[in-house]
């Protein structure tokens, strides 16, 4: 299926969106073929079983002509895996940027970490602390997305055997080096496609890991980066917003969310 979608869009006279998802597809083709050992048991892989509600985000919001790239790691259980979106909080998915359809479920499901899609009724608080800042400052998405669009690095999230939330630093060296090889080629290709000029890194480990993969390509980007919005970072729960907001200005990208 994969290769049928990415030849179909190959053949076609290419939008920014579409040129993004072709990039999307043949990550996915490259990730079918890494195995993952302990600690990872579960891998769940949004841009399979909710692709139909990724495709809509990326067909709603990639424009082209967007020279921002907010860059996060990977999915989060209760974000991205249900809706994907990234940093996708259910509730600032539908009800802020309107993204609709289907979600299926992972073939394999830790009990604890069901997907249930776009009804899932726990929020994210990343996803929710880093879409509703932007709403205040924007107030509509299109304002954010004239200049913007976010991404994670990585489309996959691991899980172990008890439900826990694992990251790439998490798995073992030589496994996450094949994951992130593929997935900083695919960041490279999809800056060129959009012709962005500032990667925003969400996250010390999106931000270093962004400015390593497009160094080493020679592509010359702005590799940026504000702190994570996680309730697991301290500082984020002593006022995330402030400081992001700080961090934009300091960036010359606040002027451009805010401007009338």
């Amino acid at each position: 299926i994969y290769e049928y979608l990415i030849q179909r869009i190959k053949e076609a006279n290419l939008s920014p969106a579409q040129r993004f998802l072709q990039v999307e597809l043949e990550l996915n083709v490259h990730l079918q073929q890494l195995t993952f050992s302990e600690p990872v048991r579960y891998i769940y892989k949004p841009l399979e079983y909710a692709w139909e509600t990724h495709r809509c985000y990326v067909e709603k919001y990639c424009r082209g002509g967007q020279s921002i790239l907010f860059l996060g790691m990977n999915p989060g259980p209760f974000g991205m895996a249900q809706t994907g979106v990234p940093f996708g909080e259910v509730k600032s998915v539908v009800d802020w940027l309107k993204i609709t359809g289907e979600v299926g479920r992972p073939p394999d499901e830790h009990p604890k970490r069901r997907i249930t899609g776009l009804s899932c009724i726990r929020s994210e608080v990343s996803g929710a602390r880093f879409w509703g800042f932007f709403k205040k400052l924007c107030d509509e998405p299109a304002r954010f997305f004239q200049h913007c669009f976010v991404h994670n690095l990585c489309p996959l999230i691991f899980m172990s055997a008890s439900g826990k939330n694992l990251t790439p630093p998490d798995l073992p060296i030589a496994e996450r080096k094949s994951l992130l090889a593929h997935c900083d080629t695919a960041l490279c290709q999809a800056v060129k496609a959009l012709g962005i000029s500032m990667v925003i890194g969400v996250g010390r480990v999106a931000e270093q890991q962004a400015r390593r993969a497009l160094s080493e390509a020679g592509i010359d980007v702005r590799v940026e980066g504000i702190m994570h919005p996680s309730p697991r970072n301290p500082q984020a729960n002593k006022g995330w917003e402030e400081v992001v907001r700080a961090k934009l200005e300091e960036l010359d990208v606040l002027s451009l969310l805010t401007r009338a």
